[in-house]
């Protein structure tokens, strides 16, 4: 056996980059076990994916206002869990966000103005955690209104990340990271018997890191302005869309959260956005487990209560 090592692989997996970590000694052994995490990525990105038209994620959608749509105990569990996030950020997090009409927000072409007030809110009417019904005991989802789209797109690389971190430990490593995109999860430690080091982003220029911190056992989420946005009349919108009004939000570039699970980290960065930094941060401090670090469009930081700075 040789010394102990991180063996990794990168490749792209629900439309994101993964990298996969896995500390050992045995380079075959190592890429055996990070091969079984993509394979739990791959399962899960054909149980949750809108590009498929027979995944379960799909059937739900195609049959909105019609009829409940039977599915694996899986999705019903995260469904429902999104459902207690979005009663937690009291809808700033909502699975039910594909609704909002797509001629309003394209943010992949140049656009150079916001829509009036009640046209967003009519466009974004359908947006609503509320109408998805849940029916545990047959095991059944339907969304109430003809119209009405849920997406996984707040959640589902992290829960996948999740996953292929329980497999990889299921099979005996101890130690590793899996990154999705930037979102990651990390248990045990890197060779040396040092924590994880993670970078946090600068959110005026992505390749550059502005504040490190050791993590083990935790997992880190950023969501941010950074990379789709609009100016209108010199002001900076974000991509995120405000579930109640339609509309783009401003005043944060990023929020990152730290959290003992990828699933909950990555739900809670956009709330935090939309809520803004006050209402957002108050809401952190009464989670246990979790923390926050917002930036806002003047470059000022923002912490949850348990995090300081040197």
């Amino acid at each position: 056996m040789g010394a102990r090592t991180v063996f990794d692989r990168t490749l792209k997996l629900m439309g994101n980059r993964f990298q996969l970590s896995a500390v050992g000694e045995d380079a075959d052994w190592a890429n055996e076990c990070i091969d079984a995490g993509i394979g739990e990525i791959q399962r899960i990105e054909k149980l949750l994916t809108t590009y498929n038209d027979e995944s379960e994620t799909a059937m739900i959608n195609l049959h909105a206002g019609i009829r409940p749509v039977t599915v694996s105990e899986e999705t019903l569990g995260i469904i429902e869990r999104s459902i207690r996030i979005s009663r937690v950020t009291q809808g700033a997090f909502d699975i039910t966000y594909g609704s909002v009409d797509k001629r309003l927000w394209n943010f992949d072409t140049h656009l150079n103005a916001l829509p009036d007030k009640e046209t967003a809110k009519k466009m974004a009417r359908l947006i609503n955690y509320r109408n998805i019904i849940v029916d545990r005991e047959n095991s059944s989802v339907m969304l109430k209104e003809k119209g009405m789209r849920i997406g996984f797109g707040g959640i589902g690389k992290e829960y996948a990340a999740d996953r292929a971190k329980q497999v990889m430990k299921g099979m005996g490593v101890r130690s590793g990271i899996v990154n999705a995109s930037g979102d990651m999860t990390t248990w045990g430690m890197q060779p040396n018997g040092q924590p994880w080091t993670i970078g946090i982003v600068d959110p005026n220029a992505r390749d550059k890191i502005f504040s490190y911190m050791n993590i083990t056992d935790m997992a880190v989420a950023t969501s941010g302005n950074y990379e789709k946005y609009i100016l209108v009349n010199g002001q900076k919108y974000s991509h995120t869309i405000n579930p109640k009004t339609g509309l783009p939000i401003r005043g944060i570039k990023s929020v990152t959260i730290i959290s003992r699970n990828a699933e909950i980290a990555d739900a809670m960065a956009t709330p935090v956005m939309i809520m803004g930094i006050g209402p957002g941060l108050n809401m952190i401090n009464q989670i246990k487990d979790i923390e926050a670090i917002v930036v806002d469009d003047h470059d000022k930081i923002f912490t949850s209560k348990n995090i300081h700075f040197n």
